[in-house]
């Protein structure tokens, strides 16, 4: 999948699940979207559509998944599994409450998939959110759309020959994020809180922070090591190289903006000295003015 079409389906994805701010959410064809498989490590397999990276582990005990995109998709999404194992999908885990995230939820717990999730991603998606930086209202979620099973620290599935382990990050791209460490396969998926290759999205009006982020990526280099695949809740699989890249670019964007901040300006004039210049060769945004919006987030979350 090449960089063009990751960033396409990445930005339509954000203005699907932040309301109308893209225009391309507006004319979205879900008939279009394609979803393509790519084998990760041992049996473990990423899913790239119209939405977050879908995680698949398949095996003797059947197959589970780590984000579930948005609901038009479901029936493509099982096609793809279904290419890879007859066996039925047990488990969905959520790594947040964002809709191209949980969007398959109800429909994949129609057919008896449970869902998991940290605690607070069934908190939000109940009672619903209001997104300020999109101006954006998330609607309240209910009966099979909501996880069933929840945690709040860390859980384990025991199936396919491994032991995958969640771990509840705080305060990264929302309060509710989570990774997931395929231990055998030595993969880790995770979430949002990890945008390859690109200025992420940190959802401030909902627990996030630029300081948490930093944390997930530090919690995941402490995990891995050079022989670790790991897949990003958007962009390419990559390794700790790629994570550690992206971390040390949010260190040192949050360093310049917390010194700006701390000497009194204002957010208009921390875009304005554009405190991401020499990185945007190195990471894309979705329009003109995402670096921008990057900023911000950076600024309101410290």
């Amino acid at each position: 999948m090449n960089i063009n079409k990751w960033m396409t389906a990445t930005a339509v994805s954000i203005g699907l699940m932040a309301g109308s701010t893209l225009a391309t959410a507006q004319e979205q064809d879900w008939s279009k979207v394609e979803i393509k498989t790519e084998k990760v490590s041992g049996n473990i397999y990423v899913l790239f559509g119209q939405g977050g990276n879908i995680g698949v582990s398949v095996g003797e005990d059947g197959v589970y998944i780590i984000d579930d995109q948005f609901a038009p998709l479901t029936e493509k999404i099982k096609a793809a599994i279904a290419a890879l194992s007859d066996k039925p999908i047990r488990f969905a885990i959520n790594t947040h409450y964002h809709g191209d995230h949980t969007g398959g939820n109800e429909n994949l717990g129609k057919e008896g998939t449970i869902i998991v999730a940290h605690d607070n991603v069934r908190i939000r998606m109940k009672k619903g959110t209001f997104l300020k930086a999109f101006n954006d209202h998330v609607p309240p979620k209910e009966g099979l759309a909501l996880p069933v099973v929840t945690f709040n620290d860390q859980a384990g599935l025991h199936l396919n020959g491994e032991q995958a382990r969640m771990h509840y990050v705080a305060n990264a791209h929302t309060d509710g994020d989570s990774i997931v460490y395929f231990e055998g396969s030595n993969v880790v998926h995770m979430g949002d809180t990890f945008f390859a290759g690109m200025f992420p999205f940190i959802d401030v009006d909902s627990g996030g922070s630029v300081d948490g982020m930093i944390a997930a990526a530090n919690k995941v280099l402490a995990m891995v090591n050079g022989e670790t695949r790991i897949i990003p809740g958007h962009g390419q699989v990559t390794d700790n190289k790629g994570l550690t890249s992206y971390r040390d670019m949010l260190v040192t964007v949050r360093g310049r903006v917390a010194e700006m901040k701390s000497a009194g300006k204002t957010l208009e004039e921390v875009q304005a000295e554009n405190p991401v210049a020499d990185f945007l060769d190195s990471f894309v945004g979705f329009s003109a003015e995402w670096p921008k919006l990057f900023v911000g987030f950076v600024f309101n979350s410290l």
